[in-house]
C-alpha cells in the first residue's frame, strides 16, 4: 500500500504537469528560459517555496531540531526578511533590465569578464554542492521513510546510489523537456501536497507525544522536559547561540540565497508584472515565517519520543551505534503515519526532491546557455539550437552532480550545517560584488573581478584550512563570513577610486514587463519585518 501510493501520487503530478503545460512554448529562449513571463504571483510563490522547501531542509533541519531545538528556525523565519528585500529591492531592479539570470545584470554593470566568472561559479557550485545534497539528503529520507534496505535487500549505501540515480533520471525529465513552465507548474502541484503533508506529520507526532490529552497539551509536556526546546537562541556551542550569528553569517547567507541566488529568483524573472512579482514573493515570505511549524516542530518532538521510546530512537542509529540527523525525519514520518499515508507523504518528499533537483537544472541551463553557448562559443545560434544546448548541459550537470552526491555528504556529521559551510564559499564574495554594485555607480570591471576572486580565496581558506584557528579568532564561522563580507566591501571600494569605468553606470529600462508596483507592498513586507522581531523577542 505504501509503495501503491507513492508512485500514484508522483505519477498524477507528472500527469498534471504535462496537461497544464502542453502546446506551450518552449521552442524559444523566453518560452523556455522564463516561460514565456507568464508566471502569476500564486505560481511564483509555490515555486519559490518548493525550489527551496527540499529534503535539505525536511532532513537538514528537523534533524537540527532534534539536537539544537528551535533556535535552528533562523534559516527560516530570517528568510522572511530576506524575501521583503527582494520583493521592493531588488526585484524592480531585475525587472527593469529585463534579465534572464543574475549574471547578465552583473555583465550590464561590471562587463563580460564577470559574467564569465559567476556563470562559470554558480554552475559548478550547483553541480557539486547544491545538487549533490540535494541528492544525498533526498536518499536518506526516503530510504529510512519507506525502509528501502530492507525491502529491496540492499545495504544502505547500496540504497542511497539507487534512490540518486532515480531521483536523478526523473528531475532531468521535467527540466530537459519541459523547461521553466513545467518546473513552475509541478512546483504548484508538489508545494500544496507539502503542505497537507508536513502539516499531518507535525500533528501526528504531536498526537504522539500528547497521547489522549488534548493536542497542544504536547507543547507544554516538551518544553517541561527540555526548557530550552523553544527558544530562539540556542544554548552555548549550538550553531546560532547568541544574537550576534543572525546578523553575520545567517543573514548575509539568507540575503544571497533570496536576493541573488539564480536557481530560487529565476522563477520571478518569469513574472507577468512587478506587481505579480511582488505579490509572489512577499506570500512566500508568509510561508517562511510560518514554515516552523513544519520544518522545526516535528524535530524538536522527535527529540521528546526519543527519550521515551527505545525502538524509536535505535532507528535513528547509523553503524557507529550514534544517532544520525539524516534518519530522523524518515524514521518520524514512519513512525506516526499510517502505512497508505506514509506512501502518500513519500511522494510528497519525492516532489519537493524533484522541485529543487529541476529547478536547479534549469537554472544551469540557463546560465550555460545564455551565458556561455550564446555569448563565446555560438553567437550565431538560432532559438533552437540555444535550447537544445541548455538541453545538454542540463544532462551533463544531473550526471555529475549524481556521482558526486554519496561522494561529497556521506559520512559527514551535520550535514545541513556542512552544506552551508560550503554555500559560504562563493555565496559571501558574489553577494558583495552584486551588493557593491547596486550603490555605487563607477567602479569598473576589474574592481569586481579582484574582489571576486580575493572572496572566494579567502573564504575557501577558512571553510577548509585545517587547524580550527578560523573558530579560535573568529569564535563562530558566521562571525568569519560577516568579516569577509565588509573587508570585501572595503576592498572594492579602495579599488573601485582607482579603477573606474569610463561613465557612470545608469540602469536602462528594457520593457520587458509592465514595473507599475504592487501598492500595499511596503506595508506588508513591514508587517512581515515586525512579525519575525516579534518571534525572535517573545522566545528569547
Amino acid at each position: 500500500m505504501t509503495l501503491l501510493t507513492f508512485f500514484l501520487f508522483t505519477g498524477l503530478v507528472a500527469v498534471a504537469t504535462w496537461w497544464f503545460t502542453r502546446g506551450k512554448g518552449t521552442r524559444t529562449e523566453e518560452g523556455y528560459f522564463l516561460a514565456g513571463r507568464s508566471l502569476g504571483g500564486v505560481v511564483i510563490a509555490g515555486s519559490l517555496l518548493l525550489t527551496n522547501l527540499s529534503t535539505e531542509q525536511l532532513v537538514g533541519l528537523n534533524g537540527g531540531a532534534f539536537k539544537e531545538g528551535l533556535s535552528v528556525m533562523a534559516w527560516e523565519v530570517m528568510a522572511g526578511c530576506s524575501l521583503v528585500v527582494m520583493a521592493l529591492f531588488f526585484l524592480p531592479r531585475y525587472l527593469k533590465s529585463g534579465i534572464a539570470t543574475v549574471p547578465q545584470f552583473l555583465e550590464e554593470r561590471y562587463g563580460g569578464g564577470v559574467r564569465a566568472l559567476t556563470t562559470g561559479v554558480f554552475i559548478v557550485a550547483y553541480m557539486f554542492i547544491l545538487l549533490p545534497f540535494v541528492l544525498y539528503s533526498a536518499a536518506k529520507a526516503l530510504s529510512s521513510m519507506l525502509d528501502l534496505p530492507q525491502a529491496l535487500g540492499m545495504s544502505q549505501i547500496g540504497t542511497i546510489w539507487l534512490i540518486v540515480a532515480f531521483v536523478a533520471v526523473v528531475g532531468s525529465a521535467y527540466a530537459i523537456f519541459g523547461g521553466l513552465r513545467a518546473v513552475a507548474v509541478s512546483d504548484t502541484f508538489n508545494g500544496l501536497g507539502l503542505l497537507v503533508g508536513g502539516s499531518l506529520i507535525t500533528y501526528f507526532a504531536l498526537r504522539q507525544v500528547a497521547g489522549d490529552a488534548p493536542l497542544l497539551s504536547a507543547l507544554g509536556t516538551i518544553s517541561e522536559a527540555n526548557p530550552d526546546a523553544f527558544k530562539s537562541i540556542g544554548r552555548e556551542g549550538e550553531d546560532i547561540h547568541s544574537w550576534a550569528p543572525l546578523f553575520t553569517g545567517v543573514l548575509l547567507l539568507n540575503f544571497f540565497y533570496w536576493c541573488t541566488n539564480q536557481q530560487i529568483i529565476q522563477r520571478t524573472f518569469g513574472a507577468k508584472t512587478l506587481a505579480d512579482g511582488q505579490k509572489g514573493v512577499l506570500l512566500a515570505a508568509l510561508f517562511k515565517v510560518l514554515a516552523p511549524l513544519i520544518l522545526i516542530l516535528p524535530g524538536i518532538a522527535a527529540f521528546h519520543i526519543a527519550g521515551t521510546d527505545d525502538a524509536f530512537r535505535s532507528s535513528l542509529l547509523n553503524d557507529a551505534g550514534e544517532v544520525d540527523g539524516g534518519n530522523v525525519y524518515g524514521s518520524l514520518v514512519r513512525l506516526v503515519l499510517p502505512p497508505a499515508l506514509t506512501g502518500f507523504f513519500a511522494a510528497v518528499v519525492m516532489g519537493s526532491i524533484l522541485s529543487t533537483f529541476n529547478s536547479v537544472l534549469n537554472s544551469s541551463a540557463t546560465l550555460f546557455s545564455l551565458g556561455v553557448y550564446k555569448t563565446a562559443i555560438n553567437p550565431g545560434a538560432t532559438h533552437h539550437q540555444v535550447v537544445r544546448s541548455g538541453q545538454v548541459c542540463s544532462a551533463v550537470v544531473a550526471v555529475l552532480s549524481a556521482v558526486a552526491a554519496p561522494l561529497v555528504f556521506d559520512g559527514k556529521d551535520g550535514i545541513f550545517g556542512f552544506f552551508q559551510s560550503l554555500n559560504g564559499v562563493y555565496f559571501v564574495p558574489l553577494l558583495a560584488i552584486i551588493l557593491f554594485g547596486l550603490f555605487n555607480r563607477t567602479a569598473n570591471g576589474t574592481s569586481a573581478m579582484i574582489t571576486a576572486i580575493f572572496g572566494l580565496a579567502a573564504m575557501a581558506v577558512g571553510t577548509f584550512a585545517p587547524g580550527g584557528w578560523r573558530d579560535t579568532v573568529f569564535v563562530s564561522g558566521y562571525h568569519y563570513m560577516g568579516a569577509v563580507f565588509v573587508s570585501l566591501l572595503v576592498l572594492q571600494s579602495v579599488l573601485g577610486c582607482y579603477m573606474r569605468r569610463d561613465s557612470p553606470y545608469v540602469q536602462s529600462d528594457a520593457g520587458a514587463v509592465d514595473l507599475t508596483p504592487w501598492k500595499p507592498a511596503p506595508v506588508v513586507g513591514a508587517a512581515l519585518v515586525v512579525t519575525v522581531l516579534a518571534i525572535y523577542i517573545i522566545l528569547a
